[in-house]
């Protein structure tokens, strides 16, 4: 029996409207992955070197983005901000302190650091 992992990174749905891109489903990501939606999209904008605006639920960014390439960085946020290292589980928030920034893990209580997106 093939057993499915209860979490799977989202795939972006959008598309294209002129020279910009629009994902339908940054909202639902959002609430997926736990976050606030301005430090996923803080990420994305940076990580597709593109500016981009927040339009109830959705992300308009500046150009036209292949979408293998959205969703490759949509799995490298949930690599790096969602899923805890030590077990694999999404159970996690994001907690800063003077220390710095952590990920921390509801499921197994690890304490990752994580780089602050600036």
């Amino acid at each position: 029996v093939l057993e499915r992992e209860r979490f799977e990174v989202p795939k972006a749905t959008g598309f294209v409207e002129g020279t910009k891109t629009v994902l339908k489903n940054f909202g639902d990501m959002s609430k997926l992955f736990n976050r606030a939606p301005e430090h996923f999209q803080k990420f994305l904008l940076k990580e597709l070197a593109t500016p981009g605006v927040p339009q109830s639920g959705r992300l308009v960014l500046g150009r036209k983005v292949q979408p293998a390439l959205i969703n490759e960085k949509i799995k490298k946020y949930a690599d790096l901000y969602v899923i805890c290292p030590d077990c694999g589980k999404p159970d996690t928030s994001i907690e800063s302190s003077k220390e710095g920034t952590f990920l921390t893990c509801q499921a197994c209580g690890k304490k990752s650091r994580v780089k602050e997106l600036v």
